[in-house]
């Protein structure tokens, strides 16, 4: 009974979620693949396993159902992979009975050493010795079944959580050192409103004086709520329709955009109009920056479909259905995202340093298990 019990729980959360990503009640990457981490963590905590494959499956079975659900929400199949990438990690270290340490916040990349200067003395921080509580790792055991998963259970959480952390401080990681990115009185060019690109703004608006031109994003015009932000904040700003990007390009000392998934190519998919703004810069030869976390990287290619995401938002917006004779002669077509070719971006300055859009691929492969880029 209590495994019933447990699993319709499970289901019930599982299928919440499923029906909220649905009917588009949850949107952006950042926001789906926290309550993705949310609800990995409530399957984990309850579920009952006697081995790490089982485990994976009942993981696995949760993502599957998630991302057909919502299909162009990237970043919930991304966090799914990272959760399983963590919990391998923490799975081979404790069944080696060694201290199992954070990975996620305190391994030093190469970025962190340069900006540091020296290793830190204190970089492995103990969480769980499975030797000081004589506790074993026993798989399969006939005579405790559910001994596995509770002596895993506490390492696994906390696997969790360090993908939960960098989930919660993306934007400040991105952002911390955008002063070094950003020089006074710069102009620079931005699309909508993403929020990682308005934090990193916003952090370098103590230390640099500059202005910002935020293009309007018809049909949504989400940029009237990004230039309001950033006007408020005492940056100045100016807002300017789609139409004058290519004409204000000569002025633009660089052009900063957001992403809503970055692809193992090095192309991403982004707010319509990042196109647009990416060609008039390749053609003035002006610098294009995307700031965005690494939870949005996904083993997923652009090879076959022109428009970004393939996810198309009502035309009506666009051209309204009273229009008439009109409509019947034209095909409307609004797509929610372009795709921004890997040739067209600089770098993408990201929450673990900055890389050139042919090192995605290879972060894509330490971020991930290979068995995972299908679920």
């Amino acid at each position: 009974m209590a495994t019933d019990t447990s699993s319709v729980a499970n289901q019930r959360v599982v299928d919440t979620l499923a029906a909220r990503l649905r009917r588009r009640q949850v949107v952006g990457s950042r926001e789906t693949a926290l309550e993705t981490v949310l609800v990995l963590r409530q399957v984990i905590s309850k579920a009952r396993f006697s081995n790490i494959d089982q485990l994976v499956e009942i993981i696995r079975s949760v993502g599957r159902k998630l991302v057909e659900a919502q299909p162009k929400e990237y970043t919930v199949g991304n966090t799914v992979r990272k959760v399983l990438h963590h919990i391998r990690e923490e799975y081979h270290t404790a069944s080696k009975g060694t201290a199992v340490v954070s990975k996620s916040k305190d391994a030093l990349s190469i970025a962190k050493f340069v900006l540091q200067g020296q290793p830190r003395t204190q970089n492995v921080v103990q969480k769980t010795n499975l030797n000081d509580s004589h506790a074993m790792l026993k798989e399969n055991d006939a005579d405790d079944p559910d001994a596995f998963a509770r002596t895993l259970k506490p390492v696994l959480m906390e696997a969790i959580q360090d993908v939960l952390d960098e989930l919660e401080t993306v934007h400040d990681n991105v952002s911390k050192n955008a002063k070094d990115h950003i020089h006074s009185d710069e102009i620079i060019l931005t699309i909508g409103k993403s929020s990682t690109v308005e934090a990193f703004l916003k952090a370098a608006a103590p230390y640099r004086k500059y202005t910002v031109i935020v293009a309007d994003t018809a049909p949504s015009y989400s940029g009237h709520d990004m230039a309001q932000s950033l006007s408020s904040a005492g940056i100045s700003t100016v807002l300017v329709p789609d139409s004058s990007i290519y004409a204000l390009m000569s002025r633009i000392n660089k052009v900063m955009l957001g992403a809503h998934a970055i692809l193992a190519n090095g192309g991403m998919f982004a707010i319509t109009g990042s196109l647009l703004a990416a060609t008039a810069a390749r053609a003035h030869s002006t610098p294009v920056v995307v700031c965005a976390g690494q939870f949005k990287l996904t083993p997923q290619w652009n090879l076959y479909h022109e428009y970004g995401a393939l996810d198309f938002a009502d035309p009506s917006s666009v051209l309204g259905f009273e229009e008439g004779n009109l409509v019947d002669k034209v095909d409307v077509v609004n797509p929610f995202y372009d795709y921004v070719r890997p040739e067209l971006i600089d770098a993408f300055i990201t929450n673990d340093g900055d890389h050139p859009p042919s090192s995605v691929y290879r972060l894509i492969k330490e971020a991930y298990d290979d068995e995972d880029y299908e679920l």
